[in-house]
């Protein structure tokens, strides 16, 4: 299990201490069942008579909302439950599976998994609060770029490393695609154009580093900005070529670590195309 700060491992717990009575408050409005009552083919919990829908809408709303952060902290203390012929599965982040019919859930599994995330969390925060890892650098693929991290969060809290990776990936390039207005070209070409040397055309933006093109040592790159632009080139398409292609056409699964490695890759480039300037032509 990757290092924490006690910092990072309080604000998860309040976020489980949130979902929890988020959910409380729902469930209040449910009849609760469970799967030795439900005989396996119905719904664990339903909709009591008389509630009000538009309550109901709003207390399911706020549940889901909780249930995104909380969901991380499933993640983070591996306090997954299994499912026969499912395999691994997070009770907060699947909580409205127990309104489908042959439902997986039960509200006493949600219950109990908020409970055992957040004492697997206390005891992580005493262990880094009493020093015993804070002299190791935390490193969690929650702290990587929001857009990566976006991408890839539903995934790799399930376990599903690769699916991870290639959904990071797709989320940075559509990101950049949405802010330039250029959905009308593939992945890999799309990064050759935006981050290619020469001026922008009329519906070709293109990312520029920024500072005098003029300047050999502009931000402290040797050789000034024109092998940047190649580097940042070739960096954004090598990525998309051995990481987010490899990953989409291949069922090849990915350990935790390798997974982290490629995050972190992509991470590191988000961070480089934030600090890059717009250049376009207006039509």
């Amino acid at each position: 299990m990757a290092n924490y700060g006690a910092d990072y491992l309080a604000r998860l717990k309040t976020a489980v201490e949130t979902f929890e009575a988020t959910f409380e408050a729902w469930i209040a409005t449910q009849v609760e069942s469970d799967h030795m009552t439900a005989r396996g083919l119905f719904p664990t919990v339903w909709t009591k008579d008389g509630v009000d829908e538009v309550e109901l809408r709003r207390l399911e709303l706020a549940v889901a909302e909780a249930a995104g952060p909380a969901s991380t902290a499933v993640g983070v203390t591996g306090c997954y439950i299994m499912v026969q012929g499912v395999g691994p599965v997070d009770p907060i982040a699947n909580w409205a599976m127990m309104r489908n019919p042959k439902a997986l859930l039960s509200p006493q599994d949600v219950r109990t998994t908020a409970a055992t995330v957040r004492g697997r969390l206390r005891a992580m925060m005493a262990d880094a609060e009493a020093g015993a890892i804070d002299e190791l650098p935390s490193f969690s693929p929650a702290l990587m770029h929001p857009v990566v991290w976006a991408g890839a969060a539903a995934h790799w809290t399930a376990h599903q490393y690769r699916v991870a990776v290639r959904e990071a990936a797709e989320a940075l390039t559509v990101h950049w695609k949405d802010r330039l207005g250029r959905n009308d070209v593939d992945d890999t070409p799309f990064w050759q154009q935006t981050l290619s040397s020469g001026p922008a055309e009329a519906g070709r933006p293109k990312l520029r580093w920024p500072g005098n093109a003029e300047d050999k040592t502009s931000k402290s790159m040797r050789g000034g900005l024109e092998p940047l632009v190649k580097s940042l080139n070739g960096l954004a398409t090598g990525l998309n070529l051995t990481v987010r292609n490899v990953t989409t056409h291949t069922r090849d699964e990915l350990s935790e670590q390798e997974a982290m490695e490629r995050l972190a890759a992509y991470s590191f480039l988000a961070r480089l195309l934030d600090q890059c300037d717009i250049d376009q032509v207006e039509s």
